[in-house]
């Protein structure tokens, strides 16, 4: 799949598209032949209860249960979409380590303001006039943030739906894995009609083709690229970032002497809103000795937010605050600077919405 000169000839060969696609070590599984659903499960495993955990079927080479089968196997591809050429291609987002975005451009009314950008708050005085669907809320928060529009993202693979919506897709390097939302209605929808493929689902295959038409990939890029920091900070803001159990995660009984004593400072000496940041913080600072997997993202935003709220309590200085956090991260992570910034100020954005109210301690 080089460039769309060859798309065409793409477009009657699925076994060639899975061949492709197993080649970059994505696994695949079969869709129903003009659809963009798993191919149905064999008569046992369609009983009630039944579920992949207890099925046969995988481990003796059969495509049940969706993208829990999913394969890079030559022999097992060659076999599945020789039987049924008509079978279209999925790929199993979380095994081949993707997310990807997807944005749909339905004819829809325009939700309230609180549900267009999930956690993000659209004052009154913004004019929402021509909003009509998820390229525009992206687009709405990719400027927020002072960021590309990933729809207009050319250095990754980007595929047009047949629906007239857009898949961009990313690649994630590290061992963070992002899920699924499924739906705009989602709590963990990035945005309006804007929704993420990833660990615990599928994504159509680029050059597929199903009963409303051809799945395209745009221009000439045919790999994703690295998924860029400040979608993954959005992501981790809601809700998506699959944070793993941690058992044994070493926790610090204090800060770091200055960084307590930036702490008291910034409460302007009140114990109880000082306790409360000392808290949060002590959290971000405890992943500084945890290499990764401490879940230093999610505990960096949560102690945003928490001095966002104290901030728009009274109880201490929106300036200092964002002085102590970057601080407890640079402690933790130094060197990622850009990355906490993004996450702090996110952070601190969510929080301010949402005043904290300690009682018996007036601001």
């Amino acid at each position: 799949m080089a460039d769309d000169s060859r798309h065409a000839a793409w477009r009657f060969d699925m076994l060639s598209i899975a061949r492709w696609c197993a080649a970059q070590g994505w696994p695949v599984l079969p869709l129903a032949s003009g659809r963009k659903v798993p191919a149905g499960n064999c008569p046992r495993c369609q009983e009630k209860g039944h579920t992949h955990a207890d099925c046969s079927c995988i481990a003796a080479g059969r495509w049940c249960h969706g993208f829990h089968a999913a394969t890079t196997n030559p022999e097992r591809i060659d076999r599945w979409w020789s039987g049924d050429p008509q079978f279209g291609v999925g790929v199993a987002c979380g095994a081949a380590g993707l997310v990807v975005l997807d944005i749909d451009a339905h004819a829809e009314s325009v939700p309230s303001r609180d549900r267009i950008l999930p956690g993000i708050a659209i004052h009154d005085q913004v004019e929402l006039e021509g909003l009509e669907h998820g390229f525009h809320t992206l687009a709405l928060l990719a400027a927020l943030r002072g960021e590309e529009d990933p729809a207009q993202d050319d250095g990754t693979l980007r595929v047009r739906t047949p629906s007239g919506g857009l898949h961009v897709w990313y690649r994630v390097d590290d061992r963070r894995r992002f899920r699924c939302s499924t739906g705009s209605g989602s709590t963990r929808a990035l945005a309006w009609q804007v929704d993420v493929r990833a660990d615990g689902g599928y994504i159509v295959a680029p050059g597929t083709t199903t009963a409303a038409g051809t799945y395209k990939p745009l221009g000439s890029t045919r790999t994703p690229r690295r998924l860029p920091e400040w979608l993954a900070v959005e992501l981790t803001r809601t809700g998506h970032l699959d944070l793993p159990q941690q058992r044994s995660v070493p926790r610090m009984r204090a800060l770091p002497q200055r960084a307590r004593q930036a702490v008291i400072a910034a409460g302007g000496g009140r114990g109880r809103a000082a306790q409360i940041l000392e808290a949060a913080l002590r959290e971000v600072a405890a992943c500084a000795v945890v290499a990764e997997g401490a879940g230093f993202s999610d505990k960096l935003n949560r102690a945003a937010y928490t001095a966002g709220g104290l901030a728009a309590g009274g109880y201490v200085s929106i300036a200092d605050v964002e002085g102590v956090l970057r601080g407890a991260a640079d402690y933790a992570r130094p060197g990622q600077e850009r990355r906490s910034t993004q996450i702090i100020r996110s952070g601190l954005e969510a929080g301010t919405r949402r005043p904290l109210h300690i009682e018996g301690h007036p601001a």
